[in-house]
């Protein structure tokens, strides 16, 4: 079985760890999890669900994935594994990460590089790369600082320490913390109703945002006009606008185009 599975439900590509027993990242992993996100713009998604099987996000890195490597290979490794989050932040969809238990390291990072996160009660989270002298190193500090400051990025990983999904949730962090009974199926929903969205639109808030994150309000504002404008083009648009008109809001359906 591959350690990671690429399925759909029409307009939701569901991406899943599925590396038992407890979804250890390593090379083979990173690859696979690369593929998948790979092959999510040719198939037809409207929005992306990525989730893990068993009792476990994922426990971190497969230490033993360290154990030879010198500076040259660690930085080649990083540069490497970095292709796969990139990949991932630049998909032109909504991207939705469910954590439903332990999510640590390198899955707290691939959680981090998703436009939402959704955490389930008794959801734990940690960058805990202190243990073996080594500081995250996919994206993980970075985008705590984004979403929580630098302060609390540095506290979480100076410390190792483990979180709640409540309060990485005060913290911006976590989006929504949802009950442990029935997750699975709300985050499925949650997702489902992204995916159904005016996919366009989307595209557009999520290239807004970046540009502020990158640039800075005034990039973001430069931008905005052409990026908004060209969904004046867009079928989704203009059946929405009709439906409004003739039906009121809340009434129109997207099919992406």
């Amino acid at each position: 079985m591959p350690p990671v599975r690429l399925d759909h439900d029409g307009p939701l590509a569901i991406i899943t760890l599925d590396n038992p027993p407890l979804n250890l990242f390593d090379a083979a992993t990173v690859e696979a999890l690369f593929d998948a996100v790979r092959a999510v713009p040719g198939s037809g998604a409207r929005a992306v669900l990525v989730r893990a099987a068993g009792r476990a996000v994922s426990a971190g890195v497969d230490v033993n994935t360290f154990a030879a490597l010198t500076p040259a290979t660690g930085t080649q490794l990083w540069r490497d594994w970095f292709e796969m989050i990139h990949a991932l932040e630049d998909l032109k969809l909504p991207t939705v990460f469910a954590a439903h238990g332990l999510c640590l390291t390198a899955a707290f990072e691939v959680a981090l590089a998703c436009d939402l996160l959704l955490a389930a009660e008794s959801a734990k989270f940690g960058l805990v790369e202190i243990v073996v002298g080594l500081t995250p190193s996919m994206g993980g500090p970075q985008r705590l600082a984004e979403r929580a400051g630098p302060a609390r990025a540095r506290e979480l990983v100076y410390t190792g320490d483990l979180y709640d999904a409540a309060t990485l949730e005060r913290w911006n962090v976590v989006n929504r913390v949802l009950p442990d009974d029935g997750f699975a199926d709300a985050t499925r929903e949650f997702a489902m109703r992204l995916a159904n969205g005016p996919t366009r639109a989307h595209a557009a808030t999520k290239a807004i945002i970046r540009e502020q994150i990158e640039v800075g309000t005034g990039g973001a504002d430069e931008i905005t006009p052409e990026v908004s404008g060209a969904l004046f083009g867009t079928e989704d648009l203009k059946n929405a606008v009709a439906s409004f008109l003739r039906d009121g809001p809340g009434k129109a359906s997207y099919t992406g185009r």
